[in-house]
C-alpha cells in the first residue's frame, strides 16, 4: 500500500507541477485513482511540505509549495 501512496503522491506532484494547482475531484477525475489513494497521497506530500491544501471552500485544492 505505502508503494501505491507513493507513485499516486508522485503523479499529483507532476500533475500540480504542471497545472499549478487543482482541486480533489481534478485530481481524481485526471488520475483515475480512487479518491481515499489521493488523500492519502495528499496527506503525504502535505507532511513533507510539498503541497498546501485548501479547505472545503476552496474544493480541498492543492498546490505545490515553491522553495
Amino acid at each position: 500500500m505505502i508503494t501505491e501512496i507513493g507513485i499516486a503522491a508522485g503523479d499529483i506532484w507532476h500533475y500540480l507541477d504542471e497545472k499549478g494547482s487543482a482541486t480533489l475531484d481534478e485530481l481524481v477525475r485526471h488520475s483515475g485513482k480512487p479518491r481515499d489513494l489521493l488523500l492519502m497521497s495528499l496527506g503525504w506530500l502535505a507532511r513533507e511540505g510539498h503541497v498546501t491544501l485548501g479547505g472545503m471552500n476552496t474544493g480541498f485544492r492543492a498546490q505545490l509549495n515553491r522553495k
